[in-house]
């Protein structure tokens, strides 16, 4: 916990990369963090499990997307797989996007623009999830993507559109996770947009603009970010989803600073 009441993590995926996976999360967890994961499916999950960890987040589903029936079919199948998965890691919340993505964080059937009826289909699979996670007491997090420099062609990217979403659903089951990182590229005024957006957050991830490295080394003040979210009230968790600038000790540092109140 920082001084804020809220729950730091950090993906695994993204630091102490000279390490294997297991050592990193075991590594992380010592350093007093909840850990984050990627795709569960890559994972020997119960060497992971055994290290201790506290997990706060992991991807929900395996394939699939939001806007066909056969698109939402096979999300929901691999939602139900995720599920499982999650058991074994103490049940973190699990992670959605507007589309499958492939290993290179780029969407596996991009789109120019959200159509109506694409926007209806995305509600109606969504509200899918949300019965699932309702009926198996888990929660999933629909994030926030930036299209301009890491997921051209996703649609549902912007916070606007998830935060849009999710209340058009209305479940305790169905949360965004919002990520500022891609916020600040995307559409900017972040103090604004936690205002706007707290009441619907199931999770709120980390990195500075430009380079996606740790608070401290771009653009985004981010103590005055931690302010605001403890001013509105929220003391969930906040994961660093971030690359080392220098090494990974120093960026997890930095990230403990930046998010605990200054005395």
């Amino acid at each position: 916990m920082s001084g804020y009441g809220f729950t730091l993590a950090v993906c695994a995926e993204m630091v102490f990369r000279e390490q294997p996976l297991e050592e990193r999360v075991r590594t992380i967890h010592d350093l007093g963090f909840a850990v984050e994961i990627w795709d569960w499916t890559t994972k020997d999950l119960g060497a992971l499990a055994a290290t201790g960890a506290h997990f706060t987040s992991m991807t929900g589903y395996v394939a699939g997307n939001l806007t066909d029936r056969e698109g939402a079919d096979t999300l929901l199948r691999t939602a139900e797989q995720s599920i499982a998965a999650a058991e074994v890691l103490g049940t973190p919340n699990l992670n959605l996007h507007g589309t499958g993505l492939d290993g290179n964080g780029l969407p596996v059937e991009p789109v120019e623009a959200v159509t109506p009826a694409m926007w209806d289909h995305a509600v109606g699979t969504l509200t899918r999830v949300a019965r699932l996670g309702e009926r198996e007491g888990v929660v999933f997090c629909l994030e926030n993507l930036n299209t301009a420099v890491d997921h051209p062609g996703t649609p549902f990217a912007t916070a606007a559109d998830t935060r849009a979403l999710v209340r058009a659903v209305d479940s305790a089951h169905l949360r965004m996770n919002l990520d500022l990182y891609h916020a600040q590229i995307g559409e900017g005024n972040l103090i604004q947009l936690i205002r706007d957006s707290v009441d619907d957050v199931g999770e709120v991830q980390v990195a500075d603009v430009p380079g996606r490295c740790e608070p401290g080394t771009g653009e985004v003040n981010y103590p005055a970010i931690a302010r605001a979210l403890h001013e509105v009230g929220y003391a969930g968790v906040v994961g660093l989803e971030a690359w080392a600038s220098t090494d990974s000790h120093t960026a997890l540092h930095r990230f403990r600073q930046a998010f605990t109140e200054a005395a």
